[in-house]
């Protein structure tokens, strides 16, 4: 059975903690350069840095596992184009957070074998301390397509 509208609402339990650290920061700041050699934002270094808005990603894309696992969803990832991407934020990521991440269907629209999906990914510390809602559409083909 594929995604429908009747699936709006599901929430996947949240993924195991991920430890922000200031090398994973670093990392994520350099590839973001390309061949220019990394985003050189000095917030991104130092010894009490934080991590770039889009790391978030790092921690959303665990949670996403569990929406192509669903088996009856029949969604997968080789079908998938990622189209669009907002995220709301309460406070930047930090170095020695614990963050864990949540996703939940927020809305599915289909059109003949196409399946637009809207996700939200809340991230929080262990603790309960609101981070970021990473909020995507998801295009989709069926395997019937």
């Amino acid at each position: 059975m594929p995604i429908t509208p009747e699936h709006v609402g599901r929430s996947y339990p949240p993924t195991e903690p991920y430890r922000v650290s200031r090398a994973k920061i670093a990392e994520f700041a350099q590839a973001l350069g390309g061949r220019d050699g990394g985003d050189p934002n000095p917030a991104y270094a130092g010894s009490s840095p934080v991590a770039p808005p889009t790391f978030a990603m790092v921690i959303g894309a665990r949670a996403w596992q569990a929406l192509f696992d669903d088996p009856e969803l029949d969604l997968a990832l080789m079908r998938t184009m990622h189209a669009d991407q907002r995220f709301d934020w309460a406070r930047p990521m930090r170095e020695g957070d614990d963050v864990v991440a949540r996703l939940t269907i927020e809305k599915v629209r289909s059109r003949g074998a196409t399946d637009m999906v809207t996700v939200a990914v809340r991230m929080q510390t262990v603790d309960g301390e609101d981070l970021c809602i990473a909020t995507s559409q998801l295009i989709h083909t069926r395997e019937d397509a």
